[in-house]
């Protein structure tokens, strides 16, 4: 079923809705995890950092766990787009093909019933 106003089935934004959730999940997991490192290290070195308040760090923590989660979201569903029209497009080079190589067969037949006609004929 295409939905009204997309090019796109429901199965087909189902699975790039959850490409987009896996890359989003993964993302703010990555970055989450540099921005601890980051924030442990801030704590240790910085007074500074030891300053703020803790609304405020976690605040930075969220910050990068988002733009992570954003630019992998992100990534994984321009790479899911990029798989899918290079199968749409294989799909209509096959369907293509086919087309060419039934309308070759038709014609080599025709060409073949004719010859047979032909013969037939002279030889009676």
């Amino acid at each position: 079923m295409v939905l009204h106003g997309t090019s796109r089935t429901v199965e087909e934004q189902t699975a790039a809705h959850n490409q987009a959730l896996r890359g989003a999940v993964v993302g703010a997991a990555k970055f989450g995890i540099i921005t601890a490192v980051i924030g442990f290290a801030g704590t240790i070195f910085s007074p500074i950092y030891r300053s703020l308040t803790i609304q405020f760090k976690v605040f930075i923590q969220m910050s990068g766990m988002m733009l992570g989660g954003w630019i992998e979201a992100d990534r994984r569903f321009r790479a899911w787009e990029t798989m899918r029209m290079r199968e749409k497009r294989r799909e209509r080079v096959l369907k293509r093909d086919e087309m060419v190589w039934s309308e070759w067969e038709r014609l080599v037949e025709r060409k073949g019933k004719e010859q047979d006609g032909g013969e037939e004929g002279k030889a009676k």
